[in-house]
């Protein structure tokens, strides 16, 4: 391996020039991005202009098979995500796939196997886990403070907030609405916290009740009402192997009050609310010696940016040559969940999820 990670980035759109290109960026002594991959050209031209990136292609083999590359970034529409994963897992590089893993659970076995039988990391971009509050709780977690978390109540929500770009609306190249979108992270920050016990079964409903209707508002921009076929409301009940449940909710549009993106756990020794970022971000409900306590951390360490210290872990575990900050396996958890969820809801019936690969 080179002194300097050699760093290629497949899908050079938003994420990529907000996020991922911008962590690389952090670590000059590190690594550097030598290409710019993009199905737009512009685009690859743009990312590649801003951060000053040699090689621009809109083949994404072009990046697979440079043997001068060492990681990648796959930052593309989620339809596009397993395959460029998995060539370039196979072709020897490390990679950092955004989230969801993949479009489906069959799809996410096959980036699993593959980086097993690499040996390379497959680092999956959850990147609300490498927030302040988020380290916080979890340490605290870890320690013992809150027990058994036997049951965690995790909400996603937006009021209005359907993202007027790219292909958000469009299920044949997203693979689902806010279930997958901003679900992934509640969901993802909820079994973190509470240790990743194996999902077992899941039942769920969705809704487009209010996506496609023209006259609604959405401050997020406007998109072609008549291609959203996604759901815009998602709720799902997960039964997970240590006899704990999770509720989850979800959505992009919904009336309620303001956005709430938080998950509240129950334990044997204390209750709290989480949240990734914002204002007083957690809340622990305690009791000791008979006595009710409500308790507020008074400090909790500051992270700047969690998608620049996402690629940062990613990077130090690649040259430290420790495991994938956020396992695969994991991954696979969340399409599982997804697939299940949607099945539900097709067939009024309990869905099991299966995780094996």
């Amino acid at each position: 391996m080179a002194d300097i990670l050699n760093i290629g980035i497949i899908g050079a759109g938003g994420i990529a020039q907000s996020a991922h290109m911008p962590g690389y960026a952090s670590m000059p002594g590190f690594c550097k991005i030598k290409w710019a991959c993009d199905a737009n050209v512009d685009t690859a031209n743009q990312a590649a202009a801003q951060f000053d990136v040699p090689c621009v292609t809109t083949n994404f083999w072009d990046v697979v098979n440079d043997t001068e590359v060492d990681a990648v970034s796959v930052a593309t529409p989620n339809k596009y995500h397993w395959e460029p994963t998995v060539e370039a897992l196979k072709s020897g590089k490390h990679v950092l796939c955004e989230k969801p893993m993949a479009m489906t659970a069959d799809e996410a076995r096959k980036m699993v196997r593959a980086a097993k039988e690499s040996g390379k990391i497959l680092q999956v971009g959850m990147n609300n886990r490498f927030t302040g509050p988020i380290q916080f709780m979890k340490s605290y977690i870890d320690e013992g403070h809150m027990g058994q978390i036997y049951y965690a109540r995790a909400q996603a929500l937006r009021r209005r907030g359907v993202p007027g770009w790219g292909v958000f609306i469009e299920k044949a190249k997203q693979g689902g609405g806010p279930l997958v979108d901003i679900g992934v992270h509640i969901l993802d920050l909820t079994l973190h916290l509470m240790g990743f016990p194996k999902p077992v079964a899941a039942s769920g409903m969705t809704w487009d009740m209010l996506g496609k209707n023209p006259e609604i508002m959405n401050p997020w921009g406007e998109y072609d009402r008549t291609k959203f076929t996604v759901e815009d409301f998602a709720v799902a009940f997960l039964r997970l192997e240590n006899d704990a449940v999770v509720v989850l909710e979800s959505s992009f549009m919904a009336n309620l009050e303001g956005d709430p993106f938080q998950t509240q756990l129950f334990g044997t020794k204390a209750g709290a609310m989480v949240r990734a970022w914002g204002e007083d971000p957690i809340q622990i409900w305690t009791e000791q010696s008979r006595r009710l306590l409500d308790v507020k951390p008074a400090f909790i360490p500051t992270v700047a940016n969690s998608h620049v210290a996402e690629v940062q872990a990613f990077v130090n575990a690649i040259l430290e040559e420790e495991p994938s900050p956020v396992p695969p396996e994991q991954g696979l958890y969340m399409n599982a969940i997804f697939d299940a969820v949607y099945k539900s809801a097709e067939t009024g019936a309990e869905q099991p999820v299966d995780t094996s690969y």
